[in-house]
């Protein structure tokens, strides 16, 4: 059974409630109908009504089982609105909670933010930067976490690392040029996915060309700094760094090139990039020379599991992200 396989099955145990707010884009509307026929999760359509019910019935999708959230019905928004209004820490004016309301973006993060749902899922129509800002003015960062990031996992033919053909990655797809502070952020968080998606230890190997005092000069101190704050934020995480990729994952260059005691050097199940220039191009080249798959990337960083999909994206690709954000949420929930 494939990675993806294993997920399907382990997201049907547990449907998870899922917020579509670009139901009115075919693609998507064709992604929600095999989640739903497949029973892999929940699906809630946010939008307005009579689009979203035409579009469904232009690529042929029974909405049976799929729940409709109309936005322009406003009966059912002055109720949503007051059961968000009553929120101990809302963070609108009652105005804003109602043109909000309207939203479906925003609709569809509110619903989660009161519970009403799991997970908000798109951007196939809309920005990577739209659902960013959205994510945090609405749902929030998780503790401990002070920007949103990104992860991948690779499936990479031939390789035989600590897990197998499979490793993390990030972030190759949303923070440019992270300071140590966010650079830590993204270890953190980058921990905590892989935990709760594969189920793995995680090993997390701050990346940089220079290996343990191998090298001088500034880009290395923004990675041995981020490891200190990755230390005192979350000590109980195996986090450790700078390596070079060789260090990181090859337990034979390890052992001649880190001079102390290390859980992550030769093993590490997670690399996390300096910048945004060697996240992209670091995936460009697994992809390209070694022919891998790769699943994601992922936001992370959100208290609750917020998405963002490609524009390309086909509507299997489409279907497997949910389906990983969705065990994603049943791990949340167990923690």
């Amino acid at each position: 059974m494939d990675l993806m396989e294993q997920l399907r099955e382990r997201a049907a145990k547990d449907p998870q409630r899922v917020a579509f707010f670009e139901g009115d884009n075919p693609k998507m509307m064709e992604t929600v109908g095999e989640l739903n026929k497949a029973g892999l999760a929940k699906c809630y359509l946010v939008g307005d009504g009579d689009v979203l019910r035409k579009t469904a019935g232009e690529v042929g999708v029974d909405l049976e089982g799929i729940e409709v959230v109309d936005v322009n019905d406003e009966e059912t928004n002055e109720a949503f609105a007051q059961r968000f209004e009553a929120l101990p820490d809302c963070p609108f004016k009652s105005k804003g909670i109602r043109r909000r309301a309207k939203r479906p973006m925003d609709r569809a993060l509110m619903m989660q933010r009161i519970d009403d749902t799991d997970i908000t899922f798109g951007g196939i129509d809309c920005s990577t930067g739209d659902v960013i800002i959205g994510g945090q003015t609405i749902v929030g960062l998780a503790d401990g976490v002070d920007t949103i990031s990104s992860l991948g996992i690779f499936n990479i033919p031939g390789w035989d690392g600590s897990e197998g053909p499979l490793l993390g990655f990030g972030d190759a797809a949303v923070c440019v040029n992270p300071d140590p502070e966010q650079l830590a952020s993204i270890a953190i968080s980058a921990a905590e996915t892989v935990q709760a998606l594969m189920g793995w230890e995680p090993r997390v190997a701050m990346l940089s060309y220079s290996t343990d005092g191998s090298a001088e000069g500034e880009l290395v101190d923004k990675v041995r700094a981020a490891v200190e704050v990755a230390h005192d934020r979350r000590p109980d995480l195996k986090i450790d760094g700078e390596f070079q990729l060789d260090s990181a994952i090859r337990p034979e260059i390890a052992a001649k090139k880190v001079h102390r005691e290390s859980e992550v050097a030769g093993k590490a199940n997670v690399l996390i990039c300096p910048d945004i220039n060697v996240g992209n191009i670091g995936v460009k080249l697994v992809q390209n020379f070694a022919h891998a798959d790769a699943y994601g990337p992922m936001l992370q960083g959100f208290k609750k599991i917020v998405c963002d999909c490609s524009r390309s994206a086909p509507v299997s690709e489409l279907v497997g992200n949910v389906v990983m954000s969705c065990v994603r949420s049943q791990a949340l929930k167990e923690n």
